[in-house]
């Protein structure tokens, strides 16, 4: 019958889900799941909506992520409205962008996994948390809550509100930045610049002692990776070449045109998640995994372009290799990240063309389907949409970046039980607590937002019980 060890539920994560543990009856362990266990419907309730709306519709599919789909809703509406944005509504979207990631990449590192690679995996488990660490180390504590507060003020300066904003629109934006937002922001970036240099001489201290394998071996293996490219490869987020590069960092084929996507990117499904396994198409599943997000970014840029940002991945390349292939070097990844986004965010404030006041370009309906593609903080973000010759949706298709990580995130569970748990386990043996930490550790890494991410594909299982007052059941249809 063999043994399961389950985790449930896994903590410091968006959303809910659990961690399965496949033992065989000689009590070696054979395989590891990731289990989302809540569904969106976002894919079906937008149809029939107009296009004009989706920006609106879909960042209400999370509270950490609601600028991402934001962006590539507005990106796709462009498309549909076959404009060329003006060149400050692209600026001012690429500021809402970068101040996203910042708040995000600051969330997962300080608040999510500090507690882990700063109080260790064996830990109390009661204070192995932001209170703990806030305990143990209270400046790095509260430069993770101010440089995330940095972040979050940008998003609310530009958009109106910190969360739900509706202010990246097809063709642009609806208003430009002022001059007390831009006098602000400009105000705090030293403040900022010392929290992400604090966080990354911090780090660098444990990769130089408790973590120095972690670095290179934890979550181990070879994949493919995607991500956005700018002009001469450099890191991008919102503008960019679609680049898919191989183990060794080379770039596989030509750029890929978004609305081909479909071509590069198939989806399957198994019946005990609702995640969906994005994988490569010509590879088959599963072999065709790949990664997205900072890793990916990191492993796909041919340079970055911005002096600060520039010499923290020349050494995250000497640490760890010239290809990331450790899924732990996620975390190293999001710092660097960070620096890029402050780096960017000073040039683009500075830049007298962001005040201009043409910040939107008005069209009618040009076609009738686009793929808005954008770098979420979590990995690249595609929204596809066709729509009637009225601007209705007739079909919507997302592809969230926790998704394409699934296959990556299961093979990263399993690498990491199998060399932590002993083998074989006895079969009335205990695993620890501090080892089940350090495979729960294994999804953190991809700082998953399962919200974002449970998008069913096919015809969803569905049981209507209709039960009287005396609780028996009178009917009941399933599907």
């Amino acid at each position: 019958m063999g043994r399961l060890v389950c985790i449930d539920p896994v903590t410091r994560i968006e959303g809910q889900a659990r961690i399965s543990l496949h033992l065989d009856d000689a009590g070696v362990l054979v395989d590891a799941r990731l289990h989302v266990l809540e569904v969106r419907g976002f894919e079906a309730f937008c149809v029939g909506r107009p296009f004009t709306d989706m920006g609106a519709i879909t960042s209400r599919i999370c509270g950490i992520c609601p600028v991402s789909h934001l962006l590539a809703a507005a990106r796709a509406g462009d498309q549909l409205l076959a404009v060329t944005i003006p060149a400050a509504a692209r600026q001012l979207r690429e500021l809402l962008n970068l101040a996203q990631i910042l708040q995000s990449h600051a969330l997962s590192f300080f608040h999510l996994s500090c507690p882990d690679l700063l109080l260790g995996w064996d830990s109390d488990p009661a204070r192995r948390n932001l209170f703990g660490l806030m305990a143990a180390e209270p400046d790095l504590a509260r430069a993770g809550i101010r440089l995330r507060q940095f972040g979050q003020r940008i998003i609310e300066l530009l958009a109106g509100r910190a969360i739900h904003g509706l202010w990246a629109v097809p063709g642009g934006v609806l208003t430009p930045l002022g001059l007390e937002a831009q006098a602000w922001i400009l105000d705090r970036l030293p403040e900022a610049r010392a929290a992400a240099r604090l966080a990354l001489e911090r780090y660098k201290t444990l990769l130089d002692g408790p973590l120095q394998q972690e670095q290179t071996r934890f979550g181990r293996f070879p994949s493919l990776f995607l991500a956005l490219v700018g002009p001469q490869g450099r890191w991008a987020h919102l503008d960019g070449d679609l680049r898919l590069a191989d183990a060794a960092g080379a770039w596989i084929g030509e750029p890929i045109d978004p609305l081909a996507y479909g071509e590069l990117i198939a989806e399957a499904v198994e019946p005990w998640s609702y995640l969906k396994f994005p994988y490569i198409r010509s590879l088959g599943y599963p072999e065709g995994i790949y990664r997205v997000g900072p890793l990916a970014r990191l492993n796909v840029c041919r340079g970055i372009g911005t002096p600060w940002a520039e010499a923290e991945l020349v050494e995250l390349r000497q640490r760890s290799g010239p290809v990331l292939l450790a899924s732990f070097a996620y975390h190293h990844a999001r710092l660097v990240e960070i620096v890029v986004c402050l780096e960017a965010i000073e040039r683009l404030v500075e830049d007298p063309g962001l005040r201009s006041a043409q910040v939107r370009a008005k069209a009618s309906l040009n076609r009738q389907e686009a793929v808005g593609v954008s770098e979420a903080p979590r990995g690249t973000l595609f929204h596809h949409y066709r729509v009637d010759p009225d601007g209705l949706i007739t079909h919507v298709n997302l592809i969230i970046a926790t998704g394409q990580n699934n296959l990556a995130i299961n093979r990263t569970l399993l690498q990491v039980a199998r060399a932590t748990i002993p083998s074989p386990l006895a079969a009335n043996a205990e695993i620890p607590e501090a080892i089940l930490n350090r495979v729960e550790a294994g999804l953190r890494c991809f700082d998953p937002c399962l919200s974002c991410s449970t998008h069913a594909a096919g015809q969803m299982p569905l049981l209507v019980q209709l039960i009287d007052a005396r609780g028996e059941l009178l009917a009941e249809r399933s599907r």
